[in-house]
């Protein structure tokens, strides 16, 4: 890949804190402009007087509509959009049938849909441009969903990973890019969120006894650093750094974290294990 010579636009979701935060902070000191938003102003304020970064409100929960306007105006702030980065995302824990669809929707507001109305809201002026690279933060928790409380965070990532994959593909002959990041574990503040024990079911008690005290204990403990992570991202879509002189990352996947690679490997191995396992029964059910 060749590095960008000129300075990006990048508009980012979730700025406020974690990667989003660190994200900012990378982007400005490649000389880069950065439209940073969050839920709430009050939030970003700290970026507000710098001449490279303009702070809009945004709420990935707000609808379409809402979302398309802030969007369309923030593109015109300095004219064009060349990096959207789908940042904005929280965690809900919670025993998948104790939270129920409910737990689900709630999660799957933020960590999916508002995903696909940012993409969709952007990627009209993605087309004008017939360039620019769409960024989807993801997890490996979609590779390793079995951890009991997990369920609804893992499945909305797991969600959000297919969607990025057939985006990639749609949207590739037009000029644009897709990058999905896995992370891992990093200290962003993202298990920071209390674990739902309001439907409590007696079958469970023990397992949400243990699944909610491991939540609790996570959070600062992280091997990742998300500064470095977002230092390799926009080394990735700029074209420099580690991955200057590379090809664009294959599939549009970049796995970040010991841990990730770790768990992305060992899913892989189990389900071609698997498949070599039942052979026979898998390709045994054609017409004869």
């Amino acid at each position: 890949m060749a590095a960008s010579s000129t300075p990006l636009v990048w508009l980012i979701t979730g700025t406020a804190s974690g990667f989003g935060n660190c994200l900012v902070a990378s982007v400005l000191a490649r000389g880069d402009r950065v439209i940073a938003t969050a839920r709430s102003l009050e939030s970003i304020n700290h970026l507000q007087g710098n001449p490279n970064v303009c702070v809009r409100q945004l709420d990935v929960t707000a609808g379409a509509p809402a979302i398309a306007a802030i969007v369309a105006e923030a593109a015109g702030v300095w004219g064009r959009l060349d990096v959207v980065v789908n940042n904005a995302g929280a965690g809900y824990p919670g025993l998948l049938e104790e939270g129920g669809s409910d737990l689900l929707r709630k999660q799957f507001a933020v960590n999916f849909f508002g995903v696909m109305d940012v993409c969709a809201a952007s990627l009209p002026f993605l087309r004008a441009q017939k360039s620019g690279t769409i960024v989807v933060v993801g997890s490996r928790s979609a590779w390793k969903p079995e951890l009991p409380g997990l369920g609804a965070y893992a499945s909305s990532k797991a969600a959000v990973h297919a969607l990025a994959e057939t985006l990639t593909a749609e949207v590739a002959p037009l000029g644009i890019r897709v990058l999905l990041v896995e992370p891992g574990a990093f200290r962003t503040g993202i298990y920071g969120q209390e674990y739902l024990t309001s439907n409590p079911i007696a079958d469970y008690n023990q397992m949400r006894s243990v699944s909610a005290s491991r939540f609790a204990s996570v959070s600062g403990t992280e091997k990742g650093d998300p500064a470095k992570a977002m230092d390799a991202l926009v080394d990735v879509v700029r074209g420099e750094g580690r991955a200057h002189g590379r090809s664009w990352p294959a599939a549009g996947r970049l796995v970040l974290g010991e841990d990730a690679e770790n768990d992305v490997r060992v899913k892989c191995k189990r389900v071609l294990d698997s498949m070599d396992e039942w052979t026979d029964v898998i390709r045994g059910v054609n017409f004869d």
